[in-house]
């Protein structure tokens, strides 16, 4: 049993990795600045006035928690002032890989 959980340990970066490789950032960007950023900070040169002070991509991507695992569950579900966008799988790997793509900029 505990080779099983430590395997699963194991794997688990490697997973999330995978999960981001359907994804791609140039369109999440592009998904980002249409639907997230009259909330969000979505880039360094925003294409206009922030809303609600939403908590900025950048931040969300230095988080050391922050996984492509931890953005899909984030992303399946409303919160807060957040519309419920019903997003497909796919633009979800999209808005995923763009997030990601922010890390150590």
């Amino acid at each position: 049993m505990r080779f099983l959980v430590r395997l699963c340990f194991a794997l688990a970066p490697g997973l999330a990795t995978a999960q981001t490789l359907s994804g791609d950032p140039v369109v999440g960007r592009q998904l980002a600045e249409r639907w997230c950023a009259s909330c969000h900070l979505v880039s360094s040169r925003p294409a206009g006035p922030v809303g609600d002070g939403a908590e900025p991509f950048q931040s969300i991507a230095d988080r050391p928690t922050t996984s492509a695992l931890s953005l899909r569950v984030f992303l399946q579900k409303p919160h807060g002032q957040m519309p419920d966008l019903q997003i497909t799988h796919q633009e979800a790997n999209d808005l995923i890989a763009y997030i990601l793509s922010l890390r150590g900029r």
